[in-house]
């Protein structure tokens, strides 16, 4: 079991960073992948961060751990092996060791993440972050959040074994949730079982419902349950753009 600082040191290596022109410091948005990987769309987004002046730091916790895609699918994607609630641990590294970073400004700090990735952030929402052993932190009570003003979620993984569906959140997370009309992986009453969980801790909550598949934005897919939408994508790109400069 890592701790804290074990945890962050195994994921700084394969961080993948975009700073935005000019002086800093930045505001920083932490990018968590789905079990994809980090994919052509998820620059695009950096991309866009840096143009609204948000430094953009994607943490890839499969290359951290020596996962190849292959391996990643098979066991990731199935829920065989990290599920949200042990890459919860990833997140809270990240949000806590983020701030050492040259030119990052630790009290501006948005958590982005994408299907799997959304999994390990509600999944962190839940913990209390004081016993041993919570999202497989050995010290999870040195965690420090502060700075965390938001999230960004685009079709988030909401089903079984999710822990938003049976405990409440600990801590209220404001947050853009994108809901596609014709995501397989979940039905409208299970995004909503999950979000009131968030509601109820005193989040605010926007949804941006859109008729589109699970994982619209990643190019390529062309299969009826996983379809490319371009212009779903933009927007969704323009909403997130527009969700960081209110944070500014």
């Amino acid at each position: 079991m890592d701790t804290l600082a074990e945890r962050w040191a195994r994921l700084k290596p394969s961080l993948v960073i975009r700073r935005p022109d000019g002086p800093g410091p930045f505001p920083v948005v932490l990018i968590f992948p789905g079990c994809g990987g980090v994919r052509s769309h998820l620059h695009r987004y950096a991309e866009a961060a840096a143009e609204a002046g948000w430094m953009a730091v994607t943490v890839e916790s499969f290359i951290a751990r020596g996962w190849s895609d292959a391996f990643v699918r098979i066991f990731v994607c199935t829920g065989l092996l990290l599920r949200g609630g042990t890459r919860a641990g990833d997140v809270m590294a990240a949000a806590t060791f983020v701030k050492s970073l040259p030119d990052a400004d630790p009290d501006r700090i948005v958590l982005a993440g994408w299907s799997h990735g959304a999994w390990a952030i509600m999944d962190l929402m839940t913990e209390t972050l004081e016993k041993r052993g919570e999202a497989m932190i050995a010290d999870p009570i040195n965690a420090n959040l502060s700075g965390v003003i938001g999230a960004f979620m685009p079709y988030p993984y909401v089903a079984f074994p999710t822990r938003s569906r049976w405990f409440r959140w600990r801590r209220a997370l404001d947050a853009l949730v994108i809901l596609p009309t014709r995501d397989h992986l979940a039905r409208r009453p299970d995004y909503e079982r999950v979000l009131k969980r968030a509601r109820e801790a005193g989040s605010e909550i926007e949804e941006w419902v859109v008729d589109a598949t699970h994982a619209f934005d990643e190019p390529g897919l062309t299969h009826p349950k996983i379809r490319h939408d371009r212009e779903a994508t933009k927007e969704a790109i323009r909403r997130f753009a527009g969700f960081l400069k209110t944070r500014t």
